[in-house]
């Protein structure tokens, strides 16, 4: 494929322009042609005075998994959501029709870029309209409060301005393609730990100045059809009846006017729930909602007309959505963004988010001058050695509702082999595999999943992308739960190397594993265990068996699987099992001493790391942070054999890097996407600049972590750190992190030159001073003087704007960031308002939290 270079403006000693799409949002307004500003109340009017009781009973309550029923009598269609926020998976949680796979939202964050953001989100309105799909359960915008949380890869960031600054423009995007999206979790669902229970005690302050910032900068400035309600409750109310936040402040204070939707069986008790200001309880066809609440009216627990107004917005967002017969949609279809290229698109996130932390000569010359190691000279190169396990298996995503299907992937060892002259050898080894399971069947396996009923019926067969069959929510067309008996993943495998090969089968329920004409295992399968039930549904236990094969022999295989469920009620379709596979593999220590000979003759090493399902997914937490298996031990061997070692680190959040001294060049790909290989060797060989800086501080070692607290005592999570979270928190510590919030280099250097300020402006120019075109991130923060006296406790600094700048080789660029009000505000107790704290303010500006180039004063009256 051609891959096009971004299309976003550029600037040479001139004032960037749009600076309000690649500055601070927060300044911003929602442009006059925002996608919510029709007038629908006429149209909704009408329709909800068409229905009786039981009619908008049902309209609060999904029918199944994913969708809302319809109402032909009015003109009300089903509305479809899907799960985000990288892609649109659709109804069906299968392979069966691919999605485009974009990188991670920390990656996105990365590029601190909203308009990247809003084009990421066209795409993803694209892909939503091509599979039914109306409302995307997209964007997560709570905060990395601690390094541990185990979701963090689908959050932005540690800071709320960053958060809400890009879920804006993702909102926007997604939204101007006619999609509606469910900006979540509502509120402080910032760790996974007893997610369905904890009660997270979070003071005033922080609530509002942290965790609430960016849901209100969203609702603000993008105007989000929808809301998904939390699991947890804060400071002893379940989120789901949580009246003061979502009834008196989002749509009281904030004006939001979009549908409250209950994340998947958050919503517990029918009245609570109603009056706390849900609109819709998912999944269906059970739910608190529906025929519960009918009785509710009818027992006078509740008013018909607060139905109403949960019936009004759920009618409105249908309007927008184009589901509702005269209304028209909010964006007309022959108008939204088409024609997008979701490989493109997918590509150039991916290597615009890459951080590029360490870049130092491979060896120093005496009295300087030595170029760093990055970007790699191709004409330079006879042999380059890629080394890990997720080099070849790439880990493009992470784990749980966050999973979507790709057409392709391509990992960094086939995008250095297609983007390395053909004269340049590459070598692989795997050193050291971190996964304590074994991957699904993928390479060499052509498969198909044939779903039959107890008579051998075949009732639906689907192609498979790999060996993992799963279900959630809908099965395929044609497969009920009354009929479905069993599950055929069947056909054709072709090794590539003789030896002993790994199989794995996993489901609960009975398998039955047949290689050419040996039956290689028939038993039962795993129980469901675990605390939270989604994890221990997506990773149930494996049974590994070893096999000899020969290469290049096709074998025909099946695996039979009997689930002992279907899923855990009318409605609600489920089913998980897979084939797993690896090929012949050396004992740990052969493989790390294999890998290490490969590094040694070769004129550059390249070493993936990565973080596992195991460590990084939906469900749980993280109790470490550490590389999981041998890595560290990998790098710091290849490391000491070859001075030109690039090690890149393929995580969704921060790990500890014990060797980062040791090599002379680190990046972050984050979780990069279906294009990971691509965009990587883009910035390993130079074509583009790695654009990415860090939208959370990366800690040296976790017990340096200022919050590390995400288990409940008691039930209770005391969110005692209050305003101090992230770069606040290092900020009051003598440590060093190793490498802090806004850190990341480019192949080129920059000179700040000059800073002017306006009580609401900062205009700065840089120069790029290099040899080579640039992009910068130009980050402003603000620092209290401490010539306020009665001034509440404040952080050192906080960021208050940043915007993207580009030049070429010693050109200048400018650009103008406004300084938002609430910049200078902190929330009052017991007053319950915003209050301006007058004073003189250091106005720093720099290139990362700790980097500050240039000061100026503004004062604030």
């Amino acid at each position: 494929m051609t891959d096009q270079p971004p299309t976003r403006p550029t600037t040479a000693s001139a004032p960037h322009p749009a600076p309000g799409l690649h500055a601070n949002a927060s300044a911003n307004t929602t442009p006059a042609s925002a996608p919510c500003s029709r007038d629908y109340s006429a149209v909704v009017e009408r329709a909800l005075g068409a229905l009786d009781l039981d009619t908008k009973v049902r309209l609060l309550s999904g029918q199944d998994m994913w969708s809302l029923p319809a109402v032909p009598a009015i003109g009300l269609r089903s509305l479809v959501m899907s799960d985000g926020p990288i892609g649109v998976r659709g109804r069906y949680w299968s392979a069966e029709d691919p999605s485009v796979a974009l990188p991670s939202p920390t990656a996105l964050a990365a590029t601190w870029d909203p308009e990247l953001a809003r084009r990421a989100g066209h795409l993803l309105a694209q892909e939503a309209r091509r599979k039914g799909v109306h409302v995307l359960l997209a964007p997560t915008v709570n905060l990395h409060r601690s390094p541990l949380g185990g979701r963090h890869f689908e959050c932005y960031s540690e800071d709320p301005l960053l958060t809400g600054v890009i879920g804006a423009g993702y909102v926007r995007g997604v939204q101007e393609g006619g999609v509606g999206t469910t900006v979540k979790h509502f509120v402080g669902n910032d760790a996974e730990t007893d997610r369905f229970t904890v009660d997270n005690r979070i003071a005033p302050r922080p609530l509002r100045e942290l965790y609430l910032a960016p849901f209100e900068h969203i609702v603000g400035h993008a105007r989000p059809w929808g809301v998904m309600t939390a699991y947890n409750k804060v400071n002893g109310t379940t989120m789901t009846e949580h009246h003061h936040l979502v009834t008196e402040v989002l749509r009281g204070e904030w004006g939001f006017d979009g549908v409250n939707v209950s994340d998947w069986t958050a919503a517990r008790h029918t009245v609570r729930a109603l009056r706390g200001g849900l609109d819709v309880a998912m999944p269906g066809p059970r739910t608190v909602f529906g025929a519960p609440l009918a009785a509710a009216v009818r027992a006078g627990e509740v008013a018909e007309s607060e139905v109403d107004a949960a019936v009004r917005r759920v009618l409105l967002l249908a309007a927008r959505a184009g589901a509702l017969d005269g209304a028209p949609p909010a964006v007309d279809p022959a108008e939204a963004p088409r024609g997008i290229d979701g490989r493109a698109v997918a590509r150039e996130l991916a290597r615009r988010a890459v951080v590029l932390l360490r870049n130092e000569p491979a060896v120093q010359a005496p009295e300087g001058g030595a170029r760093p190691v990055l970007p790699l000279d191709a004409t330079g190169l006879r042999r380059v050695a890629v080394i890990g396990a997720a080099a070849r298996d790439a880990r493009v995503l992470g784990g749980g509702s966050a999973t979507v299907f790709p057409a392709q992937i391509v990992s960094p060892l086939a995008g250095l082999r297609a983007a390395l002259p053909d004269d340049v050898e590459v070598v692989f080894a795997t050193g050291a595999d971190p996964r304590t399971r074994v991957p699904h069947a993928r390479d060499g396996f052509t498969l198909t999943a044939r779903y039959l009923a107890a008579d051998g019926r075949l009732l639906a067969r689907t192609p498979q992308f790999d060996g993992h069959v799963q279900a959630l929510g809908s099965f395929p067309d044609g497969v009920t739960q009354r009929d479905l008996h069993a599950v055929e993943l069947t056909g054709s495998f072709t090794p590539r190397t003789s030896g002993t090969h790994t199989l794995t089968v996993a489901g609960t329920g009975w398998l039955r594993l047949t290689v050419g004409d040996a039956v290689l295992f028939d038993g039962e399968g795993a129980k469901l265990v675990g605390a939270d039930p989604f994890e221990a549904f997506m990773q149930p236990g494996e049974h590994r068996i070893s096999a000899d094969l020969a290469a290049g022999q096709e074998l025909a295989l099946t695996l039979r699987f009997v689930p002992h469920s279907r899923g855990p009620g009318e409605g609600m379709d489920a089913l998980n099992f897979a084939l797993g596979h690896s090929e012949p593999q050396l004992d740990d220590d052969a493989e790390i001493a294999e890998a290490v000979r490969a590094a040694a003759g070769a004129d550059a090493a390249i070493v993936v790391v990565a973080t596992t399902e195991e460590v990084e997914s939906e469900g749980f937490d993280r109790t470490d942070l550490r590389l999981p298996g041998r890595q560290d031990e990998l790098v710091a061997r290849v490391a000491a054999v070859n001075p030109r070692t690039v090690v890149v680190v393929n995580s969704g959040s921060p790990v500890e890097m014990p060797w980062r001294d040791e090599v002379p060049a680190v990046l972050l790909s984050w979780f990069p996407g279906q294009e990971a290989g691509a965009a990587l060797a883009d910035v390993l060989l130079g074509a583009h600049e790695p654009g990415g800086r860090l939208p959370t501080t990366w800690p040296a070692r976790l017990a340096d972590a200022p919050v590390t607290t995400v288990t409940p005592t008691d039930g209770t999570l005391d969110y005692a750190e209050g305003l101090f979270i992230g770069y606040r928190a290092w900020q009051r510590t003598t440590v060093a992190p190793a490498y802090p919030f806004g850190h990341g280099l480019g192949y080129t250097d920059w000179e700040y030159e000059c800073v002017d300020t306006t009580p609401d402006s900062v205009r700065v120019r840089v120069r790029n001073t290099g040899d080579r075109p640039g992009c910068e991130v130009v980050q402003i923060y603000l620092a209290p003087t401490g010539d306020t006296p009665d001034a509440p406790e404040r952080p050192v600094r906080w960021l208050a704007g940043f915007a993207t700048v580009e030049a070429g080789p010693g050109e200048s660029a400018e650009t103008e960031i406004p300084l938002p009000g609430r910049a200078f505000e902190v929330w009052s107790e017991p007053d319950g308002g915003w209050r301006r704290i007058p004073g003189t303010y250091a106005v720093e500006v720099g290139r990362s939290s700790t980097d500050l180039r240039l000061t100026a004063r503004v004062t604030a009256e």
